[in-house]
């Protein structure tokens, strides 16, 4: 530890530029992938009638439970898929996926696509199931 704290000192302009790069690489990545809504958010949402959710699991994940009223587009399928919401336009797109790992890439896809409106799910479906909140199974 001794070791770690001489180079620190010895070395301060390459550590300040190492943090300032790591904080310019974690704020780029959280801005990357679109906004984050928690469960509560999306609830709120959902009861006010201004969002849809999207779930890009697979189907055995989505059969095995989702949120009510969500729409089912993998997220292999979300470039070729992306028509289908347009029905929705003006309403919050919430994309869905099993822990929010790949919900960003959807997000980015539906972007591209010219759709402005669309946030993800903090935690994908772990953080609803931990908020206790209800599933839908088929």
């Amino acid at each position: 530890m001794d070791r770690l704290f001489e180079f620190v000192v010895n070395h301060y302009v390459l550590v300040s530029a190492f943090v300032a790069l790591l904080a310019a690489l974690f704020l780029l990545e959280s801005r990357r992938g679109g906004q984050k809504l928690s469960a509560q958010g999306v609830i709120a949402l959902l009861n006010r009638d201004e969002a849809v959710v999207v779930d890009i699991r697979e189907r055995k994940e989505f059969n095995d439970g989702r949120i009510t009223g969500s729409v089912h587009i993998p997220l292999s399928s979300v470039k070729e898929r992306a028509a289908e919401l347009k029905k929705h336009e003006g309403k919050q797109i919430v994309v869905v996926d099993k822990m929010g790992q790949h919900a960003a890439m959807a997000v980015k896809a539906l972007n591209e696509q010219g759709f402005e409106n669309v946030v993800r799910l903090n935690g994908g479906i772990a953080d609803w199931k931990a908020n206790n909140l209800p599933l839908v199974k088929k």
